[in-house]
């Protein structure tokens, strides 16, 4: 009995701990649509970049990308429904007042990650064949510090 008891608290504490990770399916905190003729201009967004979620510790998040530390909320920060992307590469980047990270979701289903790509410990992701559809961004930060931060979007023609 006592065996069961314990195994129940184990299940239930590793299913909560699996619970708090980036997730694609929780409320992004601000939700946009943008084509890839209107990102060719820059769009800047302020975030406060930071989270509670060590990425290395989230089985459901594996970046095809750099394999950096960092802390990210579960829910995303963005969620960006994008559409005519077919001529663009996309470049998806921060600067920050902290060493920040960036945790990106595309609609193929692929995670990135970048953490100083950008220089001066912020990071920039390039999407080169960005895809019609919904991408959803993370800003976190290398250490699990908070800070403010400015996400840049901008396309440029392949």
């Amino acid at each position: 009995m006592k065996a069961s008891i314990l195994a129940a608290a184990v299940t239930f504490c590793l299913s909560g701990a699996a619970m708090a990770c980036p997730d694609y399916n929780a409320p992004p905190a601000a939700s946009y649509q943008a084509t890839g003729k209107q990102m060719y201009q820059e769009r800047t967004f302020d975030v406060v970049a930071g989270g509670e979620n060590y990425i290395w510790n989230c089985s459901n998040v594996r970046p095809a990308t750099d394999t950096g530390a960092g802390y990210f909320t579960t829910g995303p920060d963005f969620s960006f429904q994008v559409s005519g992307m077919a001529r663009y590469q996309l470049v998806i980047s921060m600067v920050s007042e902290c060493d920040s990270a960036l945790l990106i979701n595309t609609s193929t289903g692929g995670w990135y990650y970048d953490d100083d790509d950008n220089g001066n410990l912020d990071p920039r992701i390039v999407l080169t064949r960005p895809v019609d559809g919904r991408i959803d961004i993370w800003a976190g930060t290398y250490d699990g510090e908070y800070c403010n931060a400015r996400l840049s979007m901008e396309t440029y023609n392949r």
